[in-house]
């Protein structure tokens, strides 16, 4: 899709990009999915609705699917990408998989002959790519996945993304697919105010309206704990996925063993094999800007169409 800002990017620096949301989950992963619709570098081939387990809701899969055609039909894109559903559960264990129109279009897009790096963003459960891999496990040098999730390293700790399918986790972590982990102590470097957000996103069009007030909306939601949220700031923990597409952050990360994730989601001994790419840090400051800047851009150019 070519977007209606002042830069292009060359063909040989594209990429393709499939974003895996379960966007009914909270307010944050809408931020990242018109960042990545907005990003000129990515070519995205498909959005994948995600599961969110089924503490807040059994359909929690679909709730997501219309979320994302609703942020969709908020931006009126001259050229939407397609929407498919993902898993409706987690897999059953480490060698099921869950057959999906969102596993199917990680093969088929893996397995497509195209000289565009293919990268798949997580910003909820992994279940999907873990099904594609049983599914089809030639894809696993064929894409680099990008996970937000996962508790701090080394012991690992509770940590909502990975609490959705452990066992999805577990298969991704001994496969020999390349793998970025944004874990929980990084995501949570996100830090925004909600005044910030008043000022930088909200005036922008009607998606940023829509971006601003779903969250304050979920921050007023009456069965919130005292502790969080915490009132007047909120954590984008989704958006390092589509920034360190931009920037990898070549300086702060480190290559680990993958773990073994245990039932209470503490990292233990894995067996071996390639390693993972685990980040310390994200650069908050080139994150935000760089959807502030998008948004703005995209608003003015939609204002006078």
């Amino acid at each position: 899709m070519t977007l209606p800002f002042p830069f292009q990017v060359p063909d040989n620096k594209q990429i393709r990009v499939i974003v895996n949301t379960d966007a009914k989950n909270e307010a944050d992963d809408q931020f990242a999915i018109v960042h990545a619709l907005l990003t000129p570098r990515f070519r995205i081939p498909g959005i994948i609705a995600a599961h969110f387990g089924t503490g807040r809701s059994a359909t929690s899969m679909d709730d997501s699917y219309r979320e994302i055609g609703h942020v969709l039909e908020l931006m009126q894109l001259p050229e939407a990408p397609p929407v498919v559903r993902g898993a409706a559960q987690a897999l059953v264990d480490e060698g099921t998989p869950q057959p999906s129109e969102g596993a199917d279009l990680i093969i088929r897009e893996a397995m497509k002959e195209d000289e565009a790096p293919l990268y798949v963003i997580f910003l909820g459960p992994i279940t999907d790519l873990a099904a594609a891999y049983l599914l089809e496990p030639r894809i696993a040098d064929r894409l680099t996945a990008v996970w937000i999730g996962g508790g701090p390293y080394p012991a690992g700790a509770s940590e909502f993304n990975l609490s959705n399918d452990i066992a999805a986790a577990n298969v991704v972590m001994r496969s020999s697919i390349p793998l970025w982990q944004v874990p929980q102590n990084v995501y949570k470097m996100m830090r925004v105010s909600l005044a910030e957000l008043a000022v930088r996103v909200r005036p922008h069009g009607a998606i940023g309206q829509y971006l601003f007030d779903q969250l304050v909306e979920f921050n007023l939601l009456p069965w919130h704990s005292a502790r969080w949220p915490k009132g007047e700031m909120w954590m984008l923990g989704d958006s390092p996925a589509v920034s360190l597409l931009l920037d990898d952050h070549e300086f702060d990360y480190d290559l680990i063993d993958p773990p073994y994730i245990t039932p209470d989601m503490g990292y233990a001994p894995g067996k071996g094999g390639r390693q993972i790419r685990v980040y310390r840090s994200v650069d908050a400051r080139f994150t935000l800007e760089d959807m502030y800047a998008k948004l703005e851009l995209f608003a003015a150019v939609t204002r006078h169409d």
